[in-house]
Protein backbone atom coordinates (compact mmCIF):
# COMPACT_ATOMS: atom_id res chain seq x y z
CA UNK A 1 0.00 0.00 0.00
CA UNK A 2 1.88 3.36 -0.92
CA UNK A 3 2.24 5.58 1.82
CA UNK A 4 2.53 9.79 1.84
CA UNK A 5 5.19 11.23 4.00
CA UNK A 6 2.24 12.04 7.06
CA UNK A 7 1.45 8.18 6.62
CA UNK A 8 4.58 7.06 7.56
CA UNK A 9 5.20 9.80 10.38
CA UNK A 10 1.75 8.15 11.67
CA UNK A 11 2.95 4.36 11.36
CA UNK A 12 5.99 5.45 13.55
CA UNK A 13 4.69 7.74 15.86
CA UNK A 14 2.79 4.63 16.59
CA UNK A 15 5.27 2.25 16.91
CA UNK A 16 4.60 -0.02 13.70
CA UNK A 17 6.88 -0.97 10.92
CA UNK A 18 5.41 -2.58 8.63
CA UNK A 19 6.67 -6.15 7.51
CA UNK A 20 5.75 -9.16 5.47
CA UNK A 21 4.56 -12.31 7.74
CA UNK A 22 6.99 -15.03 7.36
CA UNK A 23 6.88 -17.08 3.82
CA UNK A 24 6.63 -20.32 6.02
CA UNK A 25 3.18 -19.13 6.89
CA UNK A 26 1.75 -18.87 4.06
CA UNK A 27 3.15 -22.51 3.00
CA UNK A 28 1.68 -24.36 5.24
CA UNK A 29 -1.50 -22.23 4.66
CA UNK A 30 -1.57 -23.57 1.32
CA UNK A 31 -0.34 -26.81 2.76
CA UNK A 32 -3.71 -27.69 4.89
CA UNK A 33 -5.51 -26.27 1.81
CA UNK A 34 -4.63 -28.45 -0.89
CA UNK A 35 -4.78 -31.83 1.80
CA UNK A 36 -7.78 -30.60 3.01
CA UNK A 37 -9.44 -30.18 -0.28
CA UNK A 38 -7.92 -33.95 -1.28
CA UNK A 39 -8.89 -35.22 1.71
CA UNK A 40 -12.43 -33.72 1.06
CA UNK A 41 -12.37 -35.00 -2.58
CA UNK A 42 -11.78 -38.30 -0.88
CA UNK A 43 -14.67 -38.45 1.84
CA UNK A 44 -16.87 -37.41 -1.51
CA UNK A 45 -15.84 -40.41 -3.01
CA UNK A 46 -16.38 -43.05 -0.15
CA UNK A 47 -19.61 -41.80 1.00
CA UNK A 48 -21.58 -38.66 -0.70
CA UNK A 49 -24.37 -38.21 2.11
CA UNK A 50 -21.69 -38.62 5.21
CA UNK A 51 -19.34 -36.31 3.95
CA UNK A 52 -22.48 -33.71 3.71
CA UNK A 53 -22.74 -33.76 7.28
CA UNK A 54 -19.01 -33.41 7.72
CA UNK A 55 -19.03 -30.38 5.46
CA UNK A 56 -21.54 -28.79 7.06
CA UNK A 57 -19.74 -29.35 10.63
CA UNK A 58 -16.83 -27.55 8.29
CA UNK A 59 -18.89 -24.66 7.29
CA UNK A 60 -20.14 -23.65 10.45
CA UNK A 61 -17.05 -23.64 12.18
CA UNK A 62 -15.69 -21.13 9.67
CA UNK A 63 -18.93 -19.30 9.02
CA UNK A 64 -18.38 -18.68 13.16
CA UNK A 65 -15.09 -17.30 12.58
CA UNK A 66 -15.33 -14.79 9.51
CA UNK A 67 -18.83 -13.94 11.15
CA UNK A 68 -18.01 -13.44 14.65
CA UNK A 69 -14.64 -11.12 13.49
CA UNK A 70 -16.84 -9.11 11.48
CA UNK A 71 -19.30 -8.83 15.07
CA UNK A 72 -16.32 -7.64 16.75
CA UNK A 73 -15.20 -4.90 14.28
CA UNK A 74 -18.67 -3.76 14.31
CA UNK A 75 -18.98 -3.80 18.07
CA UNK A 76 -15.57 -1.10 18.13
CA UNK A 77 -17.17 1.00 16.08
CA UNK A 78 -20.92 1.12 17.46
CA UNK A 79 -19.25 1.00 21.19
CA UNK A 80 -16.67 3.67 20.42
CA UNK A 81 -14.34 1.45 22.02
CA UNK A 82 -10.52 2.78 22.15
CA UNK A 83 -8.36 -0.53 23.99
CA UNK A 84 -9.11 -2.37 20.44
CA UNK A 85 -7.91 0.01 17.91
CA UNK A 86 -4.41 -1.50 17.67
CA UNK A 87 -5.96 -4.98 17.07
CA UNK A 88 -9.25 -4.37 14.72
CA UNK A 89 -7.15 -5.04 11.74
CA UNK A 90 -6.41 -8.30 12.65
CA UNK A 91 -10.15 -8.76 13.30
CA UNK A 92 -10.81 -6.91 9.50
CA UNK A 93 -8.09 -9.91 8.00
CA UNK A 94 -10.08 -12.99 9.70
CA UNK A 95 -13.68 -11.46 8.30
CA UNK A 96 -12.10 -11.78 5.05
CA UNK A 97 -13.59 -15.26 4.95
CA UNK A 98 -17.31 -13.47 4.64
CA UNK A 99 -17.33 -12.86 1.08
CA UNK A 100 -16.22 -16.92 0.20
CA UNK A 101 -19.60 -18.37 2.00
CA UNK A 102 -21.59 -17.91 -0.74
CA UNK A 103 -19.37 -19.78 -2.91
CA UNK A 104 -18.85 -22.31 -0.16
CA UNK A 105 -22.81 -22.89 0.49
CA UNK A 106 -22.94 -24.10 -2.79
CA UNK A 107 -22.09 -27.76 -1.94
CA UNK A 108 -24.48 -27.90 0.92
CA UNK A 109 -27.16 -26.85 -1.37
CA UNK A 110 -26.49 -29.86 -3.72
CA UNK A 111 -26.75 -31.73 -0.39
CA UNK A 112 -29.99 -31.20 0.93
CA UNK A 113 -31.38 -34.35 0.40
CA UNK A 114 -28.94 -36.02 2.63
CA UNK A 115 -29.05 -33.57 5.22
CA UNK A 116 -32.74 -32.94 5.31
CA UNK A 117 -35.29 -35.36 6.79
CA UNK A 118 -38.47 -32.62 5.00
CA UNK A 119 -36.94 -32.73 1.51
CA UNK A 120 -38.68 -36.67 1.61
CA UNK A 121 -41.81 -36.12 0.20
CA UNK A 122 -43.08 -39.36 1.35
CA UNK A 123 -42.20 -38.34 5.10
CA UNK A 124 -44.18 -34.85 4.56
CA UNK A 125 -46.76 -36.37 2.91
CA UNK A 126 -48.03 -37.90 6.10
CA UNK A 127 -47.46 -36.13 8.20
CA UNK A 128 -49.83 -33.11 9.10
CA UNK A 129 -47.05 -31.19 11.35
CA UNK A 130 -44.28 -30.87 7.94
CA UNK A 131 -46.94 -30.04 6.02
CA UNK A 132 -47.97 -27.11 8.03
CA UNK A 133 -43.71 -26.05 7.86
CA UNK A 134 -43.52 -26.29 4.10
CA UNK A 135 -44.47 -22.98 3.35
CA UNK A 136 -40.98 -21.85 5.23
CA UNK A 137 -39.05 -24.74 4.44
CA UNK A 138 -39.79 -25.07 0.85
CA UNK A 139 -36.66 -25.27 -1.81
CA UNK A 140 -36.77 -22.37 -3.52
CA UNK A 141 -37.44 -19.87 -0.41
CA UNK A 142 -35.13 -21.20 1.35
CA UNK A 143 -32.08 -21.39 -1.33
CA UNK A 144 -33.25 -18.02 -1.39
CA UNK A 145 -33.57 -16.74 1.73
CA UNK A 146 -29.79 -18.11 2.64
CA UNK A 147 -28.04 -16.07 -0.16
CA UNK A 148 -29.88 -13.48 1.12
CA UNK A 149 -28.59 -13.58 4.23
CA UNK A 150 -25.06 -14.19 3.25
CA UNK A 151 -25.12 -10.98 0.69
CA UNK A 152 -26.28 -8.83 3.14
CA UNK A 153 -23.36 -9.76 5.56
CA UNK A 154 -20.94 -9.63 2.40
CA UNK A 155 -22.40 -5.83 1.61
CA UNK A 156 -21.98 -5.11 5.49
CA UNK A 157 -18.35 -6.54 5.23
CA UNK A 158 -16.94 -4.19 2.42
CA UNK A 159 -18.41 -1.10 3.08
CA UNK A 160 -17.15 -1.31 6.68
CA UNK A 161 -13.47 -2.41 5.37
CA UNK A 162 -13.31 -0.88 2.44
CA UNK A 163 -13.90 2.16 4.94
CA UNK A 164 -11.34 1.50 7.69
CA UNK A 165 -8.04 0.44 4.74
CA UNK A 166 -9.14 3.65 2.57
CA UNK A 167 -8.44 5.86 6.17
CA UNK A 168 -4.83 4.44 6.26
CA UNK A 169 -4.42 6.84 2.86
CA UNK A 170 -6.79 9.54 3.42
CA UNK A 171 -6.94 10.09 6.83
CA UNK A 172 -10.75 11.19 7.25
CA UNK A 173 -12.21 11.57 10.30
CA UNK A 174 -15.45 11.27 8.67
CA UNK A 175 -14.86 7.49 7.85
CA UNK A 176 -14.99 6.06 11.22
CA UNK A 177 -18.46 8.36 11.48
CA UNK A 178 -19.68 6.38 8.47
CA UNK A 179 -18.45 3.26 10.12
CA UNK A 180 -20.14 3.76 12.89
CA UNK A 181 -23.38 4.14 11.47
CA UNK A 182 -23.17 0.59 9.38
CA UNK A 183 -22.07 -1.41 12.29
CA UNK A 184 -25.22 -0.15 14.43
CA UNK A 185 -27.12 -1.11 11.63
CA UNK A 186 -25.70 -4.12 11.46
CA UNK A 187 -25.14 -5.65 14.82
CA UNK A 188 -29.32 -6.19 15.26
CA UNK A 189 -29.62 -7.63 11.45
CA UNK A 190 -25.90 -9.86 12.76
CA UNK A 191 -28.44 -11.20 15.35
CA UNK A 192 -31.55 -11.62 13.32
CA UNK A 193 -29.37 -13.04 10.46
CA UNK A 194 -27.39 -15.84 12.06
CA UNK A 195 -30.72 -17.21 14.05
CA UNK A 196 -32.66 -17.55 10.79
CA UNK A 197 -29.32 -19.21 9.57
CA UNK A 198 -28.97 -21.82 12.18
CA UNK A 199 -32.48 -22.50 12.10
CA UNK A 200 -32.07 -23.09 8.77
CA UNK A 201 -29.00 -25.30 8.36
CA UNK A 202 -29.07 -26.73 11.58
CA UNK A 203 -32.03 -26.95 13.81
CA UNK A 204 -34.26 -27.88 10.76
CA UNK A 205 -32.27 -31.52 10.60
CA UNK A 206 -33.91 -32.24 13.41
CA UNK A 207 -37.57 -33.38 12.43
CA UNK A 208 -40.16 -30.99 14.59
CA UNK A 209 -37.23 -29.94 16.97
CA UNK A 210 -37.01 -26.40 17.71
CA UNK A 211 -35.66 -23.68 20.51
CA UNK A 212 -36.01 -20.24 20.50
CA UNK A 213 -32.73 -19.64 22.43
CA UNK A 214 -31.01 -21.19 19.44
CA UNK A 215 -29.93 -18.60 17.59
CA UNK A 216 -28.42 -16.96 20.53
CA UNK A 217 -26.30 -20.13 21.19
CA UNK A 218 -24.97 -19.86 17.72
CA UNK A 219 -24.42 -15.83 17.79
CA UNK A 220 -22.46 -16.99 21.07
CA UNK A 221 -20.12 -19.45 19.48
CA UNK A 222 -19.57 -16.23 16.41
CA UNK A 223 -18.65 -13.92 18.82
CA UNK A 224 -16.41 -16.30 21.00
CA UNK A 225 -14.47 -18.10 18.18
CA UNK A 226 -14.44 -14.61 17.01
CA UNK A 227 -12.38 -13.38 20.23
CA UNK A 228 -10.36 -16.64 20.17
CA UNK A 229 -8.90 -15.94 16.56
CA UNK A 230 -7.98 -12.52 16.97
CA UNK A 231 -6.46 -12.85 20.88
CA UNK A 232 -4.45 -15.78 18.87
CA UNK A 233 -3.48 -13.79 16.02
CA UNK A 234 -3.08 -9.99 18.02
CA UNK A 235 -0.83 -11.77 21.05
CA UNK A 236 1.58 -13.52 18.21
CA UNK A 237 1.43 -10.44 16.12
CA UNK A 238 2.35 -8.14 18.79
CA UNK A 239 5.00 -10.76 20.64
CA UNK A 240 7.07 -11.52 17.26
CA UNK A 241 7.32 -6.94 16.28
CA UNK A 242 4.63 -7.22 13.32
CA UNK A 243 2.35 -5.06 15.76
CA UNK A 244 2.78 -1.99 17.55
CA UNK A 245 5.27 -1.63 20.16
CA UNK A 246 3.09 0.22 22.15
CA UNK A 247 0.65 -2.40 22.70
CA UNK A 248 0.85 -3.40 26.59
CA UNK A 249 -0.68 -6.07 29.15
CA UNK A 250 -3.74 -4.01 29.47
CA UNK A 251 -4.73 -4.46 26.08
CA UNK A 252 -3.93 -8.20 26.44
CA UNK A 253 -6.13 -8.50 29.61
CA UNK A 254 -8.92 -6.85 27.79
CA UNK A 255 -8.53 -9.71 24.73
CA UNK A 256 -8.65 -12.30 27.77
CA UNK A 257 -11.70 -10.56 29.67
CA UNK A 258 -13.72 -10.69 26.75
CA UNK A 259 -13.15 -14.17 26.19
CA UNK A 260 -13.88 -15.22 29.72
CA UNK A 261 -16.67 -13.38 29.06
CA UNK A 262 -18.17 -15.27 26.43
CA UNK A 263 -17.13 -18.79 28.06
CA UNK A 264 -19.14 -18.12 30.79
CA UNK A 265 -22.07 -16.29 28.03
CA UNK A 266 -21.49 -19.42 26.22
CA UNK A 267 -22.34 -21.69 29.31
CA UNK A 268 -25.20 -19.92 30.17
CA UNK A 269 -27.26 -20.31 27.32
CA UNK A 270 -26.06 -24.14 26.39
CA UNK A 271 -27.31 -24.49 30.43
CA UNK A 272 -30.71 -22.83 29.71
CA UNK A 273 -32.07 -24.24 26.44
CA UNK A 274 -30.62 -27.49 28.18
CA UNK A 275 -32.45 -27.29 31.63
CA UNK A 276 -35.76 -25.92 30.06
CA UNK A 277 -36.25 -28.26 27.24
CA UNK A 278 -34.92 -31.69 29.63
CA UNK A 279 -37.58 -30.24 32.59
CA UNK A 280 -40.29 -29.89 30.38
CA UNK A 281 -39.49 -33.63 28.68
CA UNK A 282 -41.32 -33.39 25.63
CA UNK A 283 -40.76 -35.92 23.46
CA UNK A 284 -40.47 -33.36 20.58
CA UNK A 285 -37.79 -31.22 22.25
CA UNK A 286 -35.48 -33.66 23.91
CA UNK A 287 -34.69 -35.91 21.62
CA UNK A 288 -32.54 -33.67 20.25
CA UNK A 289 -30.57 -34.45 23.63
CA UNK A 290 -31.02 -37.98 23.24
CA UNK A 291 -29.24 -38.55 20.17
CA UNK A 292 -26.23 -36.67 21.71
CA UNK A 293 -26.60 -38.72 25.09
CA UNK A 294 -26.67 -42.61 23.18
CA UNK A 295 -23.35 -44.84 22.35
CA UNK A 296 -20.40 -42.84 22.14
CA UNK A 297 -22.14 -39.61 21.80
CA UNK A 298 -22.38 -39.18 25.68
CA UNK A 299 -18.83 -39.10 26.27
CA UNK A 300 -18.77 -36.33 23.40
CA UNK A 301 -21.23 -34.61 25.59
CA UNK A 302 -19.71 -34.61 28.87
CA UNK A 303 -16.06 -33.91 26.98
CA UNK A 304 -17.45 -30.88 25.36
CA UNK A 305 -18.93 -28.99 28.95
CA UNK A 306 -15.44 -29.99 30.52
CA UNK A 307 -13.48 -28.47 27.53
CA UNK A 308 -15.93 -26.21 26.38
CA UNK A 309 -16.41 -24.31 29.50
CA UNK A 310 -14.56 -25.62 32.66
CA UNK A 311 -11.21 -25.46 31.01
CA UNK A 312 -11.25 -22.02 29.95
CA UNK A 313 -13.00 -20.93 32.29
CA UNK A 314 -10.80 -22.34 34.94
CA UNK A 315 -7.38 -21.04 32.97
CA UNK A 316 -8.96 -17.43 32.19
CA UNK A 317 -10.57 -16.21 35.70
CA UNK A 318 -7.03 -15.04 37.27
CA UNK A 319 -6.40 -11.40 36.55
CA UNK A 320 -2.56 -12.98 35.71
CA UNK A 321 -3.78 -15.31 32.83
CA UNK A 322 -5.45 -12.47 31.21
CA UNK A 323 -2.10 -10.46 30.64
CA UNK A 324 0.48 -13.60 29.99
CA UNK A 325 0.68 -14.16 26.07
CA UNK A 326 1.52 -17.71 26.64
CA UNK A 327 -1.96 -18.50 28.60
CA UNK A 328 -3.63 -16.52 26.07
CA UNK A 329 -2.40 -18.04 23.21
CA UNK A 330 -3.24 -21.80 24.93
CA UNK A 331 -6.78 -20.66 25.67
CA UNK A 332 -7.35 -18.99 22.30
CA UNK A 333 -5.87 -22.33 20.25
CA UNK A 334 -7.95 -24.64 23.16
CA UNK A 335 -11.46 -22.48 22.60
CA UNK A 336 -11.01 -22.44 18.81
CA UNK A 337 -10.45 -26.20 18.13
CA UNK A 338 -13.38 -26.93 20.87
CA UNK A 339 -15.45 -24.75 18.87
CA UNK A 340 -15.25 -27.38 16.08
CA UNK A 341 -15.70 -30.04 17.82
CA UNK A 342 -19.24 -27.91 18.79
CA UNK A 343 -19.68 -27.50 15.40
CA UNK A 344 -19.33 -31.32 14.48
CA UNK A 345 -21.43 -32.02 18.14
CA UNK A 346 -24.51 -30.00 16.53
CA UNK A 347 -24.57 -31.95 12.90
CA UNK A 348 -22.94 -35.37 13.17
CA UNK A 349 -25.78 -36.85 15.56
CA UNK A 350 -28.44 -35.46 13.26
CA UNK A 351 -27.47 -38.42 10.39
CA UNK A 352 -29.54 -40.62 12.38
CA UNK A 353 -32.77 -38.71 11.44
CA UNK A 354 -31.92 -39.21 7.64
CA UNK A 355 -31.76 -43.03 8.41
CA UNK A 356 -28.21 -42.64 8.52
CA UNK A 357 -25.39 -44.18 10.88
CA UNK A 358 -22.75 -42.35 12.34
CA UNK A 359 -19.05 -44.11 12.68
CA UNK A 360 -16.01 -41.57 13.15
CA UNK A 361 -13.63 -41.47 9.96
CA UNK A 362 -10.58 -39.72 9.32
CA UNK A 363 -12.18 -38.10 6.23
CA UNK A 364 -13.66 -35.74 8.98
CA UNK A 365 -10.76 -33.43 9.68
CA UNK A 366 -10.55 -33.04 6.00
CA UNK A 367 -13.06 -30.00 6.12
CA UNK A 368 -11.45 -28.50 9.21
CA UNK A 369 -8.12 -28.36 7.53
CA UNK A 370 -9.63 -26.95 4.52
CA UNK A 371 -11.28 -24.01 6.63
CA UNK A 372 -7.65 -23.51 8.39
CA UNK A 373 -6.19 -23.46 5.40
CA UNK A 374 -7.85 -21.05 3.81
CA UNK A 375 -8.03 -18.31 6.81
CA UNK A 376 -4.40 -18.72 6.39
CA UNK A 377 -4.18 -18.17 3.00
CA UNK A 378 -6.43 -15.33 3.17
CA UNK A 379 -4.73 -13.83 6.30
CA UNK A 380 -1.36 -13.93 4.83
CA UNK A 381 -1.91 -12.81 1.19
CA UNK A 382 -4.03 -9.39 2.55
CA UNK A 383 -1.13 -8.78 5.18
CA UNK A 384 1.27 -8.41 2.54
CA UNK A 385 -1.26 -5.13 0.98
CA UNK A 386 -2.73 -3.93 4.13
CA UNK A 387 -1.52 -2.66 7.87
CA UNK A 388 -1.94 -5.03 10.07
CA UNK A 389 -2.40 -1.42 12.41
CA UNK A 390 -5.16 1.02 11.27
CA UNK A 391 -2.60 4.09 11.34
CA UNK A 392 -5.27 6.56 10.06
CA UNK A 393 -7.97 5.97 12.79
CA UNK A 394 -8.35 9.00 15.21
CA UNK A 395 -8.36 6.89 18.05
CA UNK A 396 -4.96 5.00 17.74
CA UNK A 397 -3.40 7.47 19.39
CA UNK A 398 -5.46 7.47 22.82
CA UNK A 399 -5.76 3.73 22.53
CA UNK A 400 -2.04 3.51 23.98
CA UNK A 401 -3.32 5.76 27.14
CA UNK A 402 -5.47 3.12 27.45
CA UNK A 403 -5.05 1.48 31.13
CA UNK A 404 -7.19 -0.35 33.25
Amino acid sequence: MPQTESNIRLAENAGYIKKELPKSLSTWGYILLIVGIALSIVSYKLDPARASFGYLAGYIFLLCIGIGALFLVSMEYAAGAVWSVPFRRVSELFASSVPFLLILLIPLFLSMKNLFVWMNPEVVAHDKVWQTRMNYLNVPFFIIRDVVIILIWWLFYHLIIRNSRKQDLSLDQNLTTTNIKLSVAFIPVFGFTISLFSFDWLMSMVPKWYSTIFGVYIFADAAWVGFAVVTLASVLLTEKGYLSTKIKKDHYYSLGTWMFAFTVFWAYIAFAQYMLQWYGNLPDEIIYYVHRWVGGWKYVSLFLVIAHFIVPFIILIPRSSKTNPKILIFASIWIIATQYLDSYWLVMPSMVNNGFTYSFRFTDFAFPIAAVGLIIVLFTTLAKKHNLLPIGDPKLKRSWDFHL
